[in-house]
């Protein structure tokens, strides 16, 4: 089970979860743009757009789970078991495994526009990747900047959906995904007013109660709706920053916790990684279950004229910044106690200072006693002797005063504080 979003602001953002309860090795990679694909009908994919996108690289192929092409079109594939449904190769159409329908797509089509018209003439056939993996059954949303559509395989053919919420998660089938949003379309973000009976004096004991009625369930349905009010009501900054964080805060509202959805023994669906692209910059931001640090791969970094797939390892483990300067809860509390240690570190320097000064005019002032002994203390010298002494005996004696007066002003002020 899984959950796909999109979000404008001043770029364009798509993004998914990908819950289950295995990974299969998942990486970022990078599909430059002379990479081949041999189409299992005979034909090649090559000299197409590049794309970048989580996958599994299976005999140097791209699984893509999703993935943005360098002309910011998007595309993922979600589970769509039980309805989803293939057919064998017809002449005349577009044969498409359902595991090539993500670089088909995004190598040959800049907009959803050219996507809709590659469409009209797709099969989508029934053939493994390999004899060992199963075909999956899947549907797709597609996006760019403008537009979002929702492509289903179904037994009566190929369904191609305006989707004006820009989501998607599993079954049942997208149109009645859309019709059960008439559920719920009391549901407000403002504070709600009694409209139960004008007899009853009934208030608002809560915030948060216009939402009262959303699902909150693991089901691929509620999920639907969650994550549509989530995102059609999501307010956040321009700034790349503020539009990342805020699409993750709209995926994080369908995160899947280990034990709340039990396959088996010891088995637990969970959210094994999250995603978001920066479809305007070819940047892939994600998380993963057990790293909640937001990373992120810019294609733009890499060669895209290449012809061999570049994947990077998702970063794992938690990534906890702790504060080791100031471990107080708020700001104000650690700059306080940052100025506390800037003002501790000024007195100390303060009283070196004062008492080293304060020292040095002690020892001008002895120096000055000494020359004014030794000078009353002979009688035959010479008058160049006398008026050499005199010289350095008040030269001492002023030095010493000045700075003796100095040690003890930095000392009155160390004190002060």
């Amino acid at each position: 089970m899984c959950t796909a979003a999109t979000y404008k602001t001043k770029d364009f953002y798509f993004g998914r979860t990908l819950d289950y309860e295995i990974s299969y090795g998942d990486k970022i990679v990078i599909t430059p743009r002379n990479y081949v694909f041999n189409l299992r009908c005979g034909d090649k994919l090559q000299s197409h757009y590049a794309m970048i996108g989580m996958a599994c690289v299976m005999q140097d192929y791209p699984l893509y789970y999703d993935a943005v092409n360098e002309k910011g079109l998007g595309i993922a594939g979600l589970n769509f078991v039980g309805n989803a449904h293939y057919n064998k190769p017809v002449n005349g159409k577009d044969n498409i495994a359902q595991f090539e329908l993500i670089p088909w797509i995004l190598g040959k089509c800049a907009t959803v526009k050219e996507a809709r018209a590659l469409l009209e003439r797709l099969n989508l056939i029934d053939t493994p990747f390999a004899e060992n993996l199963p075909v999956a059954q899947l549907h797709w949303i597609i996006a760019d900047k403008t537009e979002c559509i929702t492509v289903e395989s179904l037994k009566d053919g190929l369904k191609v959906y305006d989707n004006p919420v820009g989501v998607l998660t599993n079954n049942p089938p997208f149109n009645y995904q859309m019709f059960n949003l008439n559920n719920y379309m009391h549901l407000a973000v403002e504070n709600r007013e009694n409209t139960f009976s004008t007899e009853l004096a009934l208030n608002q004991y809560s915030r948060g109660m216009g939402a009262m009625g959303l699902p909150g369930d693991l089901s691929s349905q509620s999920r639907f709706v969650r994550v549509a009010f989530v995102k059609m009501n999501s307010i956040s900054p321009d700034s790349e920053l503020g539009s990342v964080s805020q699409f993750f805060h709209i995926l994080g509202s369908v995160d899947q916790q280990r034990g709340c959805c039990k396959l088996g023994e010891d088995k637990y669906e969970i959210t094994l990684y999250t995603s978001c692209c920066n479809a305007d910059k070819g940047i892939y931001y994600y998380t993963t279950y057990d790293n909640h640090q937001i990373s992120g791969v810019d294609m733009h970094q890499e060669n895209l004229d290449g012809t061999q797939l570049i994947a990077y390892a998702p970063v794992k483990g938690e990534q906890i910044y702790i504060e080791l300067v100031c471990q107080e809860k708020t700001h104000g509390c650690c700059d306080a106690a940052k100025s506390n240690g800037r003002r501790a570190s000024m007195k100390k320097g303060l009283l070196f200072l004062g008492v080293t000064i304060l020292v040095l005019g002690v020892l001008a002032l002895l120096f000055s006693g000494l020359c004014y002994i030794l000078l009353h203390g002979t009688s035959d010298a010479p008058h160049s002797f006398y008026h050499g002494w005199f010289v350095r005996m008040k030269i001492a004696r002023i030095v010493g005063v000045v700075l003796a007066l100095a040690g003890i002003v930095c000392l009155l002020i160390r004190a002060k504080g």
